[in-house]
């Protein structure tokens, strides 16, 4: 999972959008706040693969459309390079459209808000990331679980020989909590339904993105579906 900033240090953010009074807004709104701290300002995703490697930032703010590298595919290098505990990518878009949605998630993202949202939110998210969860928006989580439902989904997922293996290490306890993480528990929910303490669910938590090789909760999500341990409605 993503650590959270040490201590009082602030969360280090990295902006990554062409429009110049898109990351002047966004730094604008960040930076009253007093446990954020904008690093650097990126203006395509090649700059934002560079400058995570050499800033460590905590949360990357990606843009979607970029010119040469796009911020799918610079968030998809930022993952790949980066272990569990790196940068968390937050995709911020102005584009509605389920493509990027799980283009994003597959890449790696952390989490995916609109650019219409309030600033409120957008802090909400990046202190979110931070603690090493992950995030969508209500909206779009529906949206998610209504693609993994519908026959022949757009989105093309499907089980894998490689998920099907990692499975197979989680203990049966660890397979319960996934089916409630991808159903949307919280740890607290976790616990109730299951009749364990919040700190050991917690570890369970941790165990299960561990052995799977996956980032946050949302991408726990995301694979639950695709392996067919969940399936919308049931």
């Amino acid at each position: 999972m993503n650590a959270p900033a040490a201590g009082d240090r602030p969360i280090r953010v990295l902006l990554a959008d062409d429009q110049h009074l898109v990351r002047t807004g966004f730094r604008v709104i960040l930076e009253v706040e007093d446990d954020i701290d904008v690093v650097g300002e990126a203006a395509d995703g090649e700059r934002a693969v560079s400058m995570t490697r050499a800033l460590h930032p905590d949360v990357v703010l990606m843009d979607v459309e970029m010119p040469g590298v796009d911020g799918l595919e610079a968030t998809r290098r930022i993952t790949a390079a980066t272990s569990p505990e790196g940068p968390a990518v937050l995709i911020l878009t102005t584009f509605d459209r389920d493509d990027y949605l799980f283009a994003a998630l597959r890449a790696g993202a952390s989490g995916f808000l609109l650019k219409n949202g309030t600033p409120e939110a957008l802090i909400e998210a990046i202190r979110v990331l931070a603690r090493g969860d992950g995030l969508l928006a209500p909206e779009l989580t529906r949206r998610v679980i209504a693609t993994f439902a519908r026959p022949g989904d757009p989105s093309g997922v499907g089980g894998t020989e490689t998920g099907d293996a990692a499975l197979r290490d989680l203990t049966p306890r660890e397979r319960e909590v996934l089916v409630l993480v991808a159903r949307g528990a919280s740890n607290a929910e976790i616990a109730a339904a299951l009749h364990l303490g919040e700190a050991t669910v917690k570890t369970h938590v941790s165990r299960v993105l561990a052995k799977l090789g996956l980032r946050d909760r949302v991408q726990a999500v995301v694979f639950a579906y695709e392996q067919g341990v969940v399936r919308a409605g049931g």
